[in-house]
């Protein structure tokens, strides 16, 4: 018999349960072995401050234990944390939870904070333009290189300088896009997140030349317009990448080879951008990760953050050509001094702007160069790529692993904020990472970039990938959130990391079964309001089944994947439709290695 219990998951010992709207109040209530305690206190305290302490009052007894409870109300948003103290009856005191420095979290936000509604219930496609699709006249820079057989294998060694020069390019553009709206809208997609497409020498374009200039290899401003407003025909809203923590060397503010008509960083002290930059006396620079192809940008410099969010700033000027949000890259790496003015000209510009940040960890406590970070509390981040999600999702139907995933969405729903869970970037590969068919399909990965460049998956892994992508994307497009596609995994891409995960896409070499299957998912979302922001409830996950709701009463969905080898049954009234074989049923049975949803009709 346990001393004391306490579930931070179970209402009835913290409610409500997930994050709160300032004001708010906090319901605690904890269970102590009968006659064990004196007196019960809970303390709470802001993130990094002193804690204020309440006696629990008695409640009564409940099945061989003394019930304490109190109520507590929060003014004012914030991270908060709480944890208990028992007078034990004989002397001592039992601090719960027990291990050292320990304490639950509770997120309380503003009322301040709303995620734009028109990202709940969409499917986002994010696109790595130079490889999507050709469209337009080619243009090539000095020193680039044209890769007239769209999907060779991007080059990838260093050149006799040592460096990785990304200079290859295919000819992917925005034109290329626009000719592929009709196939995209066919998906269900609502948002097409860009690469990074201003002006630089690179192909992936993260070394910013002129944040002001589409990359002529991509377009140009007019083209930018065309393509945001041909996608609101097909339902559809553009966010960019937005790349504020460095820029190239070869770059208009730095030009350190000389290739732009202004006075840069790099050349002259008298450069109106010289205090944008951190030099040495050495003459070296503070540059992203020590790669002095990215000279890193002082975002405390008053002078670039008029030049980003300022009122005829850069983030002001792609509003105006019709851009809907902005994916934020290296968030953890923009100041609180930065961030706060580049949101607030995000909504200036366009109120129903959606701001989401790229964060790998849990973004409601996030810690980043010793500072704590405050996304979601009012003023920042309207969500993140849910990094957390894509890791459990993956060991879920690869390694079976169902209580990492009941784990991981019990704690984003626990610590993020509703509306920032219903609008969180759910992905499963992205152009950091292994394409999801590879990840799923292959085991022991060769070593290096040369022997990678040349692998591929076997005849029996490519059976397995696909089998496990239409698990992993089931949850994917079920779970609270928005799915984002990484461009082709829905064709069946294959590739490793970076270069290899950026291949062309297959026009006309595409895995049909697999876009069915991502067409069918998006269609489902589509017909099914609970996907836009219905609650979740798990239902079970154990022995290689994970099953759960959406919504409420008779617009419930219920979700399950089975990655056994044996059928299984659940447990559950009142669903008597089969939405995956579109059929009525009796019986809920999810089939070996398969996953299942089922309705109410």
């Amino acid at each position: 018999m346990s001393l004391y219990i306490f579930d931070e998951d179970d209402v009835f010992f913290m409610s409500p349960g997930v994050p709160m709207q300032a004001p708010a109040t906090l319901r605690l209530r904890i269970k102590v072995q009968c006659g064990m305690a004196v007196k019960v206190k809970a303390l709470v305290y802001p993130d990094g401050s002193v804690a204020s302490q309440a006696e629990m009052e008695y409640l009564g007894v409940c099945a061989s234990y003394d019930v304490f409870g109190c109520e507590i109300t929060i003014d004012r948003a914030g991270l908060y944390w709480y944890c208990f103290r028992i007078y034990a009856i004989h002397g001592g005191i039992v601090a719960v939870p027990e291990h050292e420095g320990g304490s639950y979290q509770f997120t309380v936000f503003s009322p301040e904070m709303k995620t734009p509604d028109w990202i709940y219930g969409g499917i986002i496609y994010h696109i790595f333009v130079d490889r999507f699709n050709r469209g337009g006249e080619l243009f090539l820079k000095p020193g680039t290189v044209f890769r007239p057989e769209w999907g060779d294998c991007p080059h990838f060694l260093p050149d006799e300088n040592g460096i990785v020069r990304n200079n290859d390019f295919f000819g992917g553009d925005l034109l290329g896009i626009i000719e592929k709206l009709p196939y995209l809208e066919g998906l269900g997609v609502t948002c097409l997140y860009l690469s990074p497409v201003f002006d630089a020498a690179s192909n992936h374009k993260y070394d910013t030349g002129d944040y002001m200039k589409i990359d002529p290899a991509f377009g140009d401003d007019e083209t930018m317009e065309m393509l945001c407003s041909k996608a609101r025909g097909h339902g559809m809203r553009v966010i960019l990448d937005g790349v504020f923590n460095h820029v190239g060397s070869d770059s208009r503010y730095f030009n350190k080879y000389g290739a732009y008509d202004s006075l840069g960083a790099y050349q002259s002290k008298d450069s109106p951008y010289y205090e944008w930059f951190n030099f040495h006396e050495d003459g070296t620079y503070d540059s992203w990760w020590g790669i002095d192809l990215l000279p890193s940008v002082n975002e405390g410099s008053k002078s670039y953050i008029d030049f980003v969010c300022g009122d005829a700033g850069v983030i002001a000027h792609w509003s105006g050509k019709g851009v809907s949000g902005w994916r934020l890259d290296v968030v953890d790496e923009l100041p609180d001094a930065f961030l706060d003015p580049l949101c607030e000209a995000m909504k200036r510009e366009n109120c129903d702007a959606f701001v989401v940040g790229e964060v790998w960890e849990d973004a409601s406590n996030k810690i980043a160069y010793s500072v704590r970070r405050r996304y979601f509390q009012g003023g920042q981040l309207d969500s993140v790529m849910n990094y957390p999600l894509k890791d459990a999702i993956i060991a879920c139907v690869k390694e079976n692993n169902v209580q990492q995933l009941a784990r991981t969405m019990a704690t984003l729903r626990r610590n993020y904020p509703k509306h920032v869970l219903d609008g969180l970037m759910n992905i499963l590969g992205t152009h950091d990472t292994m394409r999801l068919l590879t990840a799923l399909g292959g085991e022991d990965f060769p070593e290096g970039r040369p022997a990678m460049s040349k692998f591929r998956l076997s005849d029996e892994q490519l059976h397995r990938g696909k089998k496990l992508i239409k698990l992993a994307s089931a949850l994917q497009f079920t779970l609270p959130g928005a799915p984002c596609i990484y461009y082709g995994d829905e064709a069946g891409m294959e590739g490793g990391a970076d270069p290899f995960n950026r291949r062309c896409y297959p026009w006309g070499s595409e895995d049909m079964d697999l876009v069915s299957w991502y067409t069918m998912l998006g269609r489902l979302r589509r017909t099914h309001e609970c996907f836009k922001d219905g609650e979740y409830t798990l239902v079970e996950a154990r022995n290689g089944l994970f099953a759960f709701t959406r919504g409420e009463g008779n617009g419930r969905v219920l979700v399950a994947v089975n990655m056994t080898d044996d059928d299984k049954a659940i447990r559950a009234d009142g669903f008597n439709f089969d939405l995956l074989n579109n059929a009525s049923t009796q019986s809920l049975t999810v089939k070996a290695g398969q996953p299942a949803m089922f309705s109410i009709v």
